[in-house]
């Protein structure tokens, strides 16, 4: 039997585990994740409220009750944890699916005054994931300020602006909800470099903005009228030209005085985040124009923005995992078709699948084809690699030398944690939010 190990149980891991074992009979697939739950950025990133995507969690819960797949969380790969090399030992071959766990930074001063953030570690917040701990994000803010014009942008300013009714029906932690019905935000201000026909979101999170309720959207017709397509946008790509037209919408109606307001600003380049007390204050932003490029250029014009919470949501970067090559310029693995290369030559049994191979581009359906290209060399490596001699079960060998993995039942436990803790607050399933609770319950211990 081949045996190989895939690090990362979000949709790139799970995805190649599945292609793995139906394309084979004779494969068995170890899933490892540092963390105790699975489903990486499906349980961790997608917001709550977004329970149509969060339901891919039962895709990827076949795939990991397979009978030639198992589950082993808690497990850390590479530093204060079992080396890649070691990783090796113990299997015919490694895919590594470990995403881009970093953020883009602004590159500006301020950028790492109190209450500036990352989108990342919002998301993280208000996903209880294990390494968040405890935020203070909105607890004084009136005005926020949040960088970037695409989906994760979009999906923390729907999070700032909804309110304790649409919230409490969702998997958010306790300590998040309340903080976040507490809040006292009014006004949140989404700005992009450049025009609304290159922002990045797409035109269904767009146009939740417009559905919340006691909230008006706000659009600037004239910052509009600065990008070349949007006086006729029949040239754009369908779902840029989509997103014209629901924010010419906008821009066209009237408001409605609501309590909350959302203004999606373009051509705003920010240059400086300013402090005052010790803390953010306002968003030095740079005016820009289109350079007849398909780039924006500076103007020399600037605006100062009040905001007492910035979140910043420019990208992701991929982290050299250790013990294997990285190109630190792209952020990816050195890879063909999957197979990890070491100084230009293919590494037998190493393997990349996801954001680690590619770049952060795509949406969750995009690792689809992308791990089912990493499975079709991997098999066809396959002859060559089940000819090695492994010392047995790796289970069992990690077990004797100190690693605890949380397996499927452990998982299974912190789902029902989950479950009776949501019914001890009067809601349905509540995330764990720490390390602490979530292994209590992986063990059987009373969190």
């Amino acid at each position: 039997m081949l045996r190989v190990a895939v690090v990362g149980s979000g949709p790139s891991g799970v995805y190649t585990a599945q292609g793995l074992v139906e394309q084979d009979s004779g494969v068995l697939v170890d899933v490892l994740d540092r963390l105790p739950c699975p489903y990486g950025l499906v349980r961790y990133g997608v917001a709550p409220d977004h329970e149509k995507i969060k339901s891919l969690q039962n895709t990827l819960r076949t795939v990991l009750e397979h009978e030639r797949v198992r589950f082993l969380g808690g497990v850390r790969v590479g530093a204060d944890g079992v080396p890649a090399e070691r990783l090796r030992e113990l299997y015919h071959a490694v895919v590594y699916c470990v995403g881009a766990a970093t953020d883009r930074h602004l590159g500006i001063p301020g950028e790492e005054l109190p209450g500036s953030f990352s989108a990342t570690e919002f998301v993280s917040w208000y996903s209880a994931h294990p390494d968040a701990g405890a935020g203070r994000f909105v607890l004084e803010a009136r005005s926020a300020v949040v960088v970037g014009v695409g989906n994760v942008a979009v999906d923390v300013t729907r999070m700032l602006a909804r309110g304790a009714t649409e919230l409490s029906p969702t998997d958010m932690p306790q300590e998040a909800l309340t903080a976040l019905a507490a809040s006292r935000v009014t006004e949140i201000q989404m700005a992009g470099r450049r025009g609304p026909s290159q922002a990045r979101f797409t035109t269904k999170e767009l146009r939740e903005l417009g559905a919340l309720p006691d909230t008006d959207v706000i659009v600037d017709p004239a910052e509009l009228a600065l990008d070349p397509a949007y006086a006729d946008p029949s040239a754009l790509p369908a779902p840029q030209r989509r997103n014209v037209e629901v924010l010419r919408g906008w821009a066209e109606r009237p408001r409605t005085g609501a309590p909350r307001r959302i203004r999606l600003r373009f051509f705003l380049r920010p240059v400086e985040l300013l402090a005052a007390g010790g803390r953010v204050a306002a968003v030095r932003f740079e005016r820009t124009a289109p350079d007849g490029h398909g780039g924006v250029t500076g103007t020399g014009r600037y605006e100062e923005v009040a905001a007492q919470l910035v979140l910043r949501s420019v990208g992701y970067r991929g982290v050299a995992p250790e013990g294997l090559p990285f190109d630190a310029g792209r952020g990816v693995v050195p890879n063909l078709a999957g197979r990890v290369l070491r100084d230009g030559g293919v590494a037998p049994g190493e393997y990349v699948a996801g954001w680690i191979k590619r770049g952060p581009t795509g949406v969750i359906g995009t690792n689809r084809p992308c791990a089912k290209e990493t499975v079709t060399s991997l098999l066809a490596d396959a002859p060559a690699l089940v000819r090695r001699e492994l010392p047995g079960d790796p289970v069992a060998v990690l077990c004797a030398e100190g690693i605890e993995p949380v397996e499927w039942a452990g998982w299974l436990a912190i789902e029902r944690a989950e479950v009776e803790l949501g019914a001890s607050l009067g809601r349905g399933v509540v995330k764990l939010p720490d390390w602490e609770s979530l292994l209590a319950a992986a063990r059987g211990a009373v969190s």
